[in-house]
């Protein structure tokens, strides 16, 4: 997911020396630093040591067309292989787009694939396709079949990342679906940190791209050890099988099943609705529009803040792993305030917190010398704690607020504003690549912290669902939330931090992660 920080990063370049066959960015010798100085004019950008799109030719300045590059933190990238650098330097943002556009139209694409053929099918599946296409990836001769190929990477992504959730959401029961839920996310937080590790040793990005491939092979061995959802196979009428994985699980827990419980099993049976239901009402509205500002905010946010590693000062490989690292403190927060403080001040908390950490950045990058930027590093960190936090109760959030008529319907419409967020941010990141200077490392963060800022402030207009029934039709999420609520008396309810009952469904919903 967050991979391109390594595949397409921009070290620093400049245009390479006419007749100079062995030219390399270090200074070699003095003859060699006395050449640069005479063809290599200096830089309009503060943060660059050389322009790196002009040589002097004849007294007059002029575009070059061949670069050299700064090897000391890559050795190599898509970037300086392709030189996708000067005209051509937004192209890795496109690149990034294009990725969670795959992302996007694999949540669909094989989030329908799953509810056809079963959740064990669509995770094979997806994990054969992100095996064959990773690996292609670090062959690809250009950068459009690079751009085709990570598509394909984005889109087998969302389907085994999706997959995976939703399969394990529904073999547990709705008291232990937070835990489910957010334990999950540790493990990708365990994969930055390990992504981390593995550039830092290898800095040539096709060998870092084949290193987290190759483990997508022990996902094929899950054929044999990850059973198909029994709720899915009782929605489909296979009563059998969904009996046979029941009596394993059970067993595994050392529980006795009764006869009477396994005749009375079936799949639920909720009254589905659709999206634009949630706009036939003035509040549904205002809360709708508010629950979709917010995935969109916070996925813009949460890999934005990872894309944009290469403007913090410091050791680019450890703000990465600090990066990574601070997640564990953030789902902590989650598991153990969601059920205790509620999803409405923790999530306003954490989401203004970041927020007003990141927009304080710009200060210490601005006005204060090198020596203060690990205080940059550290606010950076404090906004990431904050909106990989507010990412995951966002999602338990949103899912009891919508009645359940319509659950599906709109998560799975806040996901795609989600995925949206994710196709903005490495535009945002990128600013720097527009804008020169120290404002133009600075603005990404400020950017990423004003909206968190003002979604977490707009999120104080929705309701406190912690101790209260959810909502089951429509009528219901218009009342919801009211003072003198006659339906949803406050708290004679139980507290479970996903769901209150079985009746939200996870055919269609996906991870907070994708």
């Amino acid at each position: 997911m967050v991979i391109s920080v390594f595949l397409m990063g921009s070290p620093e370049c400049r245009c390479a020396l006419p007749g100079w066959s062995n030219d390399t960015y270090e200074i070699q010798n003095e003859a060699h630093r006395q050449m640069i100085n005479l063809i290599i004019p200096d830089s309009t950008d503060e943060t660059l040591k050389y322009s790196q799109c002009e040589l002097i030719k004849n007294n007059i300045s002029v575009a070059c067309n061949q670069w050299v590059y700064d090897k000391s933190i890559f050795k190599s990238t898509f970037t300086s292989e392709q030189n996708l650098v000067c005209t051509d330097e937004l192209r890795t943002s496109h690149a990034s787009m294009i990725f969670f556009g795959g992302v996007l139209a694999g949540a669909f694409g094989l989030g329908t694939l799953s509810d056809m053929i079963g959740r064990k099918k669509t995770l094979y599946l997806s994990s054969w396709l992100l095996l064959i296409s990773t690996m292609a990836v670090a062959w690809a001769p250009s950068f459009w079949v690079f751009c085709v190929l990570r598509f394909i990477v984005g889109f087998s992504c969302a389907g085994l990342f999706m997959t995976a959730f939703v399969l394990g959401m529904e073999i547990v029961g709705p008291s232990k679906r937070v835990w489910a839920g957010v334990v999950i996310e540790y493990f990708f937080a365990i994969g930055l940190v390990v992504l981390a590790g593995i550039a830092y040793a290898i800095r040539e990005w096709k060998y870092i791209e084949i290193a987290v491939s190759v483990p997508s092979v022990f996902f094929l061995w899950y054929w044999w050890l990850v059973p198909e959802s029994p709720r899915w196979l009782l929605s489909q009428g296979r009563h059998e099988e969904a009996e046979k994985i029941i009596r394993q699980i059970a067993k595994g827990n050392n529980v006795t099943l009764t006869e009477k419980a396994l005749v009375n099993l079936e799949a639920d049976k909720s009254t589905t609705g659709r999206v634009w239901h949630l706009f036939t009402d003035r509040v549904l509205l205002i809360r709708t529009l508010i629950i979709f500002f917010n995935w969109l905010v916070v996925s813009m946010g949460y890999y934005g803040l990872s894309l944009n590693t290469g403007n913090l000062s410091g050791d680019f490989y450890l703000n990465f792993f600090l990066s990574g690292l601070v997640e564990f403190p953030a789902y902590t927060l989650c598991l153990v305030f969601l059920n205790r403080v509620g999803r409405k001040k923790l999530h306003v908390c954490c989401f203004v917190g970041g927020g007003l950490a990141c927009i304080c950045t710009i200060f210490t990058m601005l006005y204060a010398d090198e020596s203060l930027q690990p205080i940059t590093v550290t606010l950076a960190m404090i906004g990431k704690i904050g909106i990989a936090a507010a990412f995951a109760v966002i999602y338990v959030w949103s899912a009891e607020i919508y009645p359940t008529v319509v659950r599906n319907a709109g998560m799975g419409a806040s996901s795609a504003c989600a995925r949206i967020g994710g196709m903005v941010s490495p535009y945002i990141a990128d600013v720097s690549k527009v804008v020169d200077g120290h404002l133009g490392r600075a603005l990404p963060l400020v950017i990423f912290g004003g909206f968190s800022v003002l979604a977490g402030l707009l999120s104080l207009l929705l309701p406190e669902t912690l101790n209260h029934k959810l909502p089951e039709t429509i009528q219901d999420g218009k009342e919801f939330g009211k003072k003198e609520n006659k339906y949803f008396p406050s708290k004679s309810y139980s507290n479970q931090a996903f769901a209150t009952d079985d009746n939200i469904s996870t055919t269609k919903t996906e991870s907070s992660r994708l």
